[in-house]
């Protein structure tokens, strides 16, 4: 079954511990978060919706680690290696002029 389910739940901790039942219903259309204090610290999900998070974080897994610009436009020669000063700009800032 590879339904997708959109609905979720929030329950109090409270609630969840004095009604799992309920709990394992609401988890059948979609996660149930459990709060405590309002804020979300735990998500129940049926074995089928976990399974198929799983397999879909496994699929992301044998595609190519995200590579920030940085490191694209890095060169690891030794040569590309060098000092650079920034020359201060002393000129007084008269802002800019927009037509």
């Amino acid at each position: 079954m590879n339904v997708h389910r959109s609905r979720s739940t929030v329950m109090p901790s409270r609630e969840f511990n004095q009604d799992t039942a309920k709990a394992k219903r609401a988890a059948e259309k979609g996660p149930v978060f459990v709060t405590t204090r309002g804020i979300a610290t735990h998500v129940l999900l049926t074995k089928a919706e976990y399974d198929r998070l799983a397999a879909a974080g496994a699929a992301d897994e044998t595609k190519e680690p995200f590579v920030s610009l940085a490191e694209a436009l890095a060169d690891p020669s030794p040569e590309a290696d060098f000092d650079f000063e920034v020359p201060e700009f002393k000129a007084p800032f008269k802002g800019f002029q927009l037509d």
